[in-house]
């Protein structure tokens, strides 16, 4: 029943009827939702990924065949973004990581250049997570206290000495090997 019922608005919608789509959309979001939030295990995510979804659906209703049901077509829809946004995050970290290696060649070959000391161990330093490599900076060419810097960075003092602590032990670790 619930089927007819979707190639009923399905039919209505395809004829312009954007009242029954919204029919449609208010059927199925919860379901859709649902599925995303298992997916992405983030309610944020899996809420754009759902109005990603049903735009994708509206604009290429015309090619929903009506051999399964329209809930099967929607997750195949949603699945495809998912695995899209998570190959794009990737590429986009790819990029940055590219970016970084090549600022950090750069600057270190600007300090050769103009005759300052530049250590394999700034290099190394250069490949932490920047939530890390700001407090080590703080805490140990600059100076400040581990409370100063949670209330610089708005993070606990724990935090910030756990970032410190990990970190500079990561670093020793690789200079060790």
């Amino acid at each position: 029943m619930e089927q007819d019922d979707d190639i009923s608005l399905i039919n209505q919608s395809r004829l312009g009827n954007d009242e029954a789509f919204a029919l449609l959309f208010h059927r199925h979001y919860s379901f859709l939702f649902k599925y995303l939030l298992k997916l992405t295990l983030n309610e944020e995510t899996s809420k754009e990924l759902a109005q990603e979804t049903m735009i994708k659906c509206y604009t290429n209703l015309s090619s929903f065949k009506g051999e399964g049901k329209f809930s099967t077509w929607l997750i195949s829809i949603a699945s495809r973004l998912y695995i899209d946004s998570i190959r794009k995050k990737e590429r986009e970290q790819k990029k940055l990581n590219r970016i970084h290696h090549t600022l950090s060649r750069q600057l270190s070959w600007v300090a050769q250049s103009e005759g300052i000391e530049w250590s394999d161990t700034f290099t190394d330093f250069n490949q932490l997570e920047a939530d890390v490599r700001t407090p080590i900076l703080l805490r140990h060419y600059y100076g400040y206290t581990y409370e100063e810097i949670g209330k610089m960075l708005g993070i606990r003092t724990g935090t910030v000495k756990s970032r410190v602590h990990t970190s500079i032990n990561r670093l020793r670790k690789e200079w060790n090997s």
